[in-house]
């Protein structure tokens, strides 16, 4: 009896984690970038009360087992790197990746982080940055004289001086061979694990594998309201069975131990 106790009281803490997660999704649901997470759930172990094939009588085997399960943990909440829908911005720093890819952000401690999060900024000197001022790497720099900027799709930056059109630089994308495997930092940025793999560096558009830019369009979250509504439904539904369960179980208990007057 106390074993559907402790069953149902796993399902009910997998689901507030399936919630929780759920709940993340819907906040970002406009952030920039944003890769919606799942929970993936999984099992536990099995208390064996009668081996499959076992002998029942003579030359006879038991077809099946008698297996009664310990409940569920969640193992993992993976990000899915999909394609967000695109917003037009008209801002000539502003960058979406169509495809495969990550820019690549100098950290101030020598680190770098990566993201899908083109809404780029120029400092005092013309640098492009982050909202946070960290600059992207490679480093471009545009004139601050400059009339127009062009970012063209394989990132190649060119600006106008005085009439006078000169190439500045070229943005670098890095992808990794298990995206999933990337640790999130907050901030729209992530950071490289041995589970991700090292980056692979290469020109947008060109370099195999690698997606193109669009300038003056930022990528936007790809959460889908709808999904995460029905997973909220589910969850919540899940949550309640188990509560159930939890209260079943006590009645029985009650009632065992009423049995002798």
């Amino acid at each position: 009896m106390m074993r559907a106790l402790y069953t149902a009281a796993s399902g009910m803490k997998a689901q507030q984690l399936n919630l929780d997660v759920t709940s993340n999704n819907l906040a970002n649901v406009n952030t920039t970038g944003f890769k919606t997470f799942r929970t993936e759930f999984q099992d536990l172990h099995y208390q064996m009360l009668r081996q499959p094939g076992s002998q029942v009588a003579n030359n006879i085997l038991s077809p099946q087992g008698t297996q009664i399960g310990m409940g569920v943990t969640a193992v993992g909440t993976p990000r899915f790197f999909s394609q967000g829908d695109f917003q037009h911005t008209e801002n000539p720093y502003d960058l979406a990746i169509q495809g495969d890819g990550f820019f690549r952000v100098a950290m101030p401690n020598g680190t770098f982080a990566y993201t899908r999060d083109g809404s780029f900024k120029t400092d005092a000197n013309g640098a492009l940055v982050t909202h946070d001022g960290y600059f992207l790497d490679p480093t471009i720099t545009v004139d601050q004289n400059a009339t127009n900027v062009t970012i063209g799709s394989d990132g190649t930056v060119s600006q106008t001086v005085n009439g006078l059109t000169t190439n500045v630089g070229q943005i670098q994308l890095v992808r990794f061979v298990n995206p999933v495997g990337l640790e999130s930092l907050g901030k729209n940025y992530f950071r490289s694990t041995q589970a991700s793999g090292t980056e692979i560096t290469g020109t947008a558009g060109s370099s195999p594998g690698f997606g193109s830019l669009a300038q003056g369009m930022l990528e936007m979250s790809n959460v889908r309201v709808a999904d995460e509504m029905i997973r909220m439904i589910v969850s919540m539904r899940a949550y309640e069975a188990n509560s159930k369960a939890i209260q079943t179980s006590d009645e029985m208990l009650q009632i065992a131990n009423n049995a002798k007057r």
